[in-house]
């Protein structure tokens, strides 16, 4: 099969006619960011991650990685793409300039991010934490650790990882039992053990900045009492340079069904009760700062979603254009046609495509709303785009992933038997998506998350004023163009069930807590279909306008509209048929005895 091309014309078309990149470039810090450049920008990325990161992506599958007495060997050509990727300055291109970033919309570094994962997203995990990293330094760090840290992670020349998990603990981070205990020089000393760090140990840095949850003497009980601590693997001199290393190593990688080219390691600190680590923020706060770190992580990951499910429908268009197998109408007898031409594979083939495109829209929109919520000198306008900011952020991460697995299932069966060969390769993007709707908070996390915090941030205002945008459209597209009758149709049915849903979650979740969380999966994939399709209608009302005006690319747009009517009638229908499941109550799911859930 081919390598991976990134798909620069649908980038370019969100980025500039969906979420509003010449609004983005009007804000001083984003002045430099101009169409053209960003073009520019984006194809320099797509050449990287095609030559570059694609070919090595089934050698790394295939090789996995390997630990030696705290020593992690990565797969041929892994530092030497790392060090092409440091050279290019791609770490930093949203960094901000004074740390030596390229200060770049967040929204444009997502889609070179996109690329990264779609050509080889167990390399892209590395620099993914690392960005993490660094906005919590820049939001949280002091000034003496921005300086020793942030240039060196800014450039890549050192990496960083999030250390979470106990091995006890699981997702309930607030029964870690990692320790910092005070030194008399101001530093901590840390104990304990850390289980799933990405990139927890690797020799393509020069060092790796562990910022590790952990509890301090006297600290209350669970969340409350945890705090954040920079843990360097080799400490770091007064004039920058690297010093003696720290007390920590990876005591093993584990084996996993996918992403096997990405260390995810044993992290044990202290073993010799010399771990130096340095608090980061107030003490008992480490969740606050972490959370900056988890957030950035959170729309990152729902990116990787999206970026496998590009990379596996890449490959079942070139699959389906090539396997030739049965007829297929027109086709003379006794000569098969291309599985293309079936009507099966086809509907496989939209479904991808339309989902895609949708969550395209949605991730580079989330990006826009953080860099607007961070940047823009309006007042009003930052606060109303941070929490949209927020509110997507779970679907985002939820949908994307979900769809991510089950997009590149469908790229299995697309193969057919063939998909279930190795030898392919599609096999591996259903394998290394697996893990998206389980890290940085599984996806029932993401639910809970939706319905306990983000419906009531800013007293509603974020999810009222989008069910009112997304309502407006759907009328205004009703009679505006008959061309638009179905989706102006379909998105007013998904809408009118999502605001069913949405007061029944504000008038239910008070009065019983198992009512709303029963119905918090279905309502995120209510809540992420309908945006998605609210955006694909957007997407179809421009395309249309610069048919009008003339625009040579026909065959695109006109591709956009069509993609647009797929989800409207294929995809959004799903909305109301999820507002039973949601608004059923818990009572069903607790009927049985847990002692006799097995017959």
């Amino acid at each position: 099969m081919g390598e991976y091309s990134a798909p620069l014309k649908d980038m370019s078309f969100v980025l500039n006619n969906v979420i509003g990149l010449k609004e983005l470039s009007a804000i001083e810090k984003f002045e430099h960011a101009e169409s053209d450049v960003v073009s520019a920008v984006l194809e320099e990325a797509a050449k990287l991650s095609g030559n570059v990161l694609s070919p090595l992506n089934k050698i790394g599958d295939q090789a996995g990685t390997s630990v030696t007495d705290g020593v992690v060997a990565s797969p041929d050509g892994w530092g030497d793409a790392y060090a092409k990727f440091v050279e290019g300055g791609w770490n930093g291109i949203s960094a901000p300039e004074e740390f030596g970033g390229g200060s770049m919309p967040q929204a444009v570094s997502l889609a070179t991010v996109e690329m990264w994962n779609s050509s080889n997203m167990a390399f892209a995990l590395c620099p993914l934490l690392t960005q993490g990293a660094i906005e919590s330094l820049i939001a949280h760090g002091t000034k003496e650790q921005q300086e020793t840290y942030l240039e060196k992670l800014v450039t890549g020349e050192w990496s960083a990882t999030m250390n979470l998990t106990e091995s006890h603990a699981g997702s309930d981070v607030g029964a870690l039992r990692s320790k910092a205990e005070p030194a008399e020089d101001g530093s901590w000393r840390i104990s304990g053990q850390k289980i799933f760090i990405t990139y927890g140990e690797h020799e393509m840095a020069e060092n790796i900045i562990h910022l590790v949850l952990a509890r301090t003497p006297g600290s209350p009980a669970g969340t409350r009492g945890i705090s954040l601590f920079i843990v360097p693997k080799f400490l770091v001199n007064e004039d920058g340079s690297l010093g003696e290393r720290n007390d920590l190593q990876c005591v093993s990688v584990e084996e996993k069904i996918g992403i096997h080219a990405s260390p995810t390691c044993v992290m044990s600190y202290g073993d010799n009760g010399n771990c130096v680590g340095y608090l980061i923020g107030d003490e008992n706060a480490g969740m606050a700062c972490m959370f900056t770190m988890m957030n950035n992580a959170r729309l990152n990951v729902g990116l990787q979603g999206l970026a496998i499910a590009e990379r596996a429908y890449q490959q079942s268009v070139e699959y389906a254009l090539d396997r030739k197998q049965g007829r297929a109408s027109g086709t003379p007898k006794g000569e098969s046609a291309a599985i293309v031409k079936h009507a099966d594979v086809r509907r496989n083939l939209m479904t991808m495509k339309a989902q895609i495109e949708a969550m395209r829209c949605l991730v580079y929109l989330n990006g826009a709303c953080l860099d607007k919520g961070h940047n823009h000198p309006d007042e009003d306008i930052r606060k109303s785009s941070m929490g949209l900011a927020e509110l997507l952020t779970p679907l985002s991460k939820a949908w994307c992933t979900d769809l991510g697995v089950e997009l590149s299932s469908t790229a299995v069966q697309i193969h057919g038997g063939m998909g279930f060969i190795e030898e392919t390769g599609v096999g591996q993007y259903y394998r290394d998506a697996r893990i998206l709707p389980i890290y940085e908070g599984t996806n029932g996390i993401q639910a809970l998350d939706l319905i306990g915090r983000k419906l009531s941030i800013q007293g509603g205002a974020p999810v009222k004023n989008l069910l009112a945008d997304m309502e407006t459209l759907a009328r205004d597209l009703n009679g505006a163009d008959e061309e638009f009758g179905s989706i102006s149709r379909q998105l007013g049915v998904a809408v009118t069930a999502l605001k069913e849903a949405t007061d029944w979650m504000y008038t239910n979740a008070p009065n019983d807590p198992n009512a709303a969380p029963s119905g918090a999966t279905p309502y995120l994939r209510m809540f992420a279909v309908t945006v998605g399709g609210y955006l694909m209608a957007k997407s179809a009302v421009k395309a249309q306008e610069m048919l009008k005006a003339g625009d040579p690319d026909v065959t695109f747009l006109e591709s956009k509209i069509v993609t647009a009517k797929f989800f409207a009638t294929q995809v959004l229908p799903q909305v109301a048929g999820l507002l039973g499941p949601v608004t059923e109550g818990a009572d069903l799911l607790f009927a049985i005895d847990e002692n006799n859930l097995v017959a």
